[in-house]
């Protein structure tokens, strides 16, 4: 299950954990590219992971290559 929220200058998505012991994973996307966060209850702390625009178009392109090393060129 996920959540989608439009605010002002982002979007934020919330990935349900599956189980009692998976934590939410929240993804604001901003502009810019997008933060990822999920609890970390061993440590009680939030963490955090900055992706880039580009990351996030590499990620996307990932999720459908098989096994490999990639590089994705840009079109004018």
């Amino acid at each position: 299950m996920f959540t989608i929220e439009h605010e002002f200058d982002a979007t934020v998505v919330t990935l349900v954990g599956d189980t009692p012991a998976t934590e939410d994973v929240t993804i604001t996307i901003f502009d810019d590219g997008a933060r990822v966060e999920q609890l970390d209850p061993r440590m009680g702390k939030v963490q955090v992971l900055m992706l880039t625009t580009s990351q996030l178009r590499d990620l996307h392109a990932a999720l459908d290559l098989p096994e490999g090393s990639y590089a994705r060129v840009e079109k004018d």
